[in-house]
């Protein structure tokens, strides 16, 4: 007897009867759900944040938070200065500041002093006269006072104070190398002081290219950069 016969059919012929046979199928896979729900999460969030970030294009958001950025120190927003009836009074007892003036005036409405701090002499006379030709009023000539004589180690320095400082732009432009420093006066004079390496003023058109540069406008940041 077979193994397989059952028992109680020793000898017998069976058979199996029936159309029904177990198939065998694929458990399911919870792993790949999840997957492809966590995959359809993120394509939103993607689509999400594309639309926030075109919104703000559009609608210039980005351009505030830039001018945030580029927000002082103290951390407070940028904001046009308020006016107040006390605005530009000094304090009491204070002088009255000296009005700034950056705006270059013609050359006849410049008044210079020469002085020489070199040396070398007759610089001081040479210049005044050379300045005169190109239009301006020269006042004073002569040696350098003894704060700056022999103390100015370039070609000029120009002196002035805060209500001629577009005047000295426009001397800074007639000699090459020349610096300039703004002292406490309160007129609008210049003070050209010939400097050690000094050897003459520049011609006219390199003049012309030097005030070009000195006056040309700071380039204007772009949005997002301070």
């Amino acid at each position: 007897m077979s193994m397989l016969t059952p028992r109680g059919l020793k000898g017998k012929q069976y058979r199996v009867t029936g159309n029904a046979y177990p198939r065998l199928g694929r458990p399911p896979r919870r792993g790949r759900k999840a997957v492809i729900a966590l995959g359809g999460v993120l394509a939103l969030g993607l689509v999400s944040l594309g639309g926030v970030q075109l919104y703000d294009v559009f609608t210039g958001k980005h351009r505030n938070a830039g001018a945030q950025a580029c927000a002082p120190a103290s951390g407070k927003p940028l904001a046009a200065p308020e006016s107040s009836p006390s605005a530009g009074a000094p304090a009491s007892g204070a002088p009255a500041p000296v009005p700034s003036d950056t705006a270059v005036p013609q050359p006849s409405a410049v008044k210079v002093n020469v002085y020489n701090a070199t040396d070398k002499s007759g610089l001081a006379a040479r210049t005044a006269d050379e300045l005169r030709k190109r239009g301006f009023v020269v006042d004073k000539v002569g040696n350098a006072p003894a704060a700056l004589d022999k103390k100015v180690p370039g070609t000029a320095q120009i002196l002035s104070g805060p209500g001629g400082l577009g005047a000295a732009t426009l001397l800074l432009s007639q000699v090459a190398s020349a610096t300039s420093a703004e002292d406490g006066r309160t007129d609008a004079t210049v003070d050209f002081v010939i400097g050690d390496t000094f050897s003459a003023l520049s011609d006219p058109t390199q003049a012309a290219a030097a005030l070009a540069e000195l006056t040309k406008p700071s380039p204007t940041p772009e949005p997002g950069h301070c």
